[in-house]
């Protein structure tokens, strides 16, 4: 465990710091599939009471972050192959929409911001880190979707990425795959044509493909 961040201020801060801290964390894989957690541990290591970090699992659990059971045991998501496929088919639908709002507003700066990031996802995967993998790739579709200037669309994306968290960072780390980043470089080269249909198809192959080849 990491060693304890100590917050300050009202709950309403403590309660928000918290849940961003823990969902910065799922979404990044940094927790086990089905990891444990208590509120207790939750509080010891956030410097905080009971309440905050109560409130902070009960909004990651109404995403689906989290599960707590009726008993308040409290788990990282843990998901099925069926569950995988649900979740990637939404990908593959919001996706490329995202991606095609933000073709217009692709411009250089943009296109060389993702080369650079791209260029730190293959130095993660060189170095099999999984979590710095998910974390630069989830970066490098960011970078892209918040240019749609779509953020009801981008924040829906976001409750999935973070549902696939943990078990995207386990497959990953299981498979060593090392072809994991190739789409990116199909999504670049559409987005420096300015070619839509083509943006389009990469953005959804690379959301599809990577997934079927880490679950196979």
């Amino acid at each position: 465990m990491a060693n304890p961040t100590r917050l300050s201020g009202d709950a309403g801060s403590a309660h928000e710091t918290v849940y961003r801290a823990l969902r910065t964390r799922i979404m990044h894989g940094e927790m086990d599939p089905g990891e444990a957690l208590t509120l207790r541990g939750i509080g010891k290591q956030y410097g905080v009471s009971m309440t905050p970090a109560r409130e902070a699992v009960r909004r990651l659990a109404a995403e689906g972050a989290l599960t707590m059971s009726s008993s308040g045991r409290v788990t990282a998501p843990d998901l099925s192959n069926d569950r995988i496929e649900e979740l990637a088919a939404i990908r593959a639908l919001l996706e490329p929409e995202l991606a095609a709002r933000a073709l217009p507003r692709a411009h250089l700066a943009l296109i060389d911001r993702l080369r650079a990031i791209n260029a730190r996802v293959s130095e993660f995967v060189a170095k099999q880190d999984a979590v710095g993998y998910l974390r630069t790739n989830l970066e490098f579709h960011r970078t892209i979707y918040l240019r749609a200037q779509a953020p009801a669309m981008l924040a829906m994306l976001e409750t999935v990425w973070l549902q696939l968290g943990p078990t995207m960072r386990a497959l990953y780390a299981r498979r060593n795959r090392s072809d994991l980043q190739k789409h990116h470089r199909m999504i670049l080269a559409a987005l420096a044509a300015g070619d839509e249909p083509a943006l389009r198809l990469a953005v959804r192959t690379d959301v599809t493909q990577g997934l079927k080849m880490l679950v196979s």
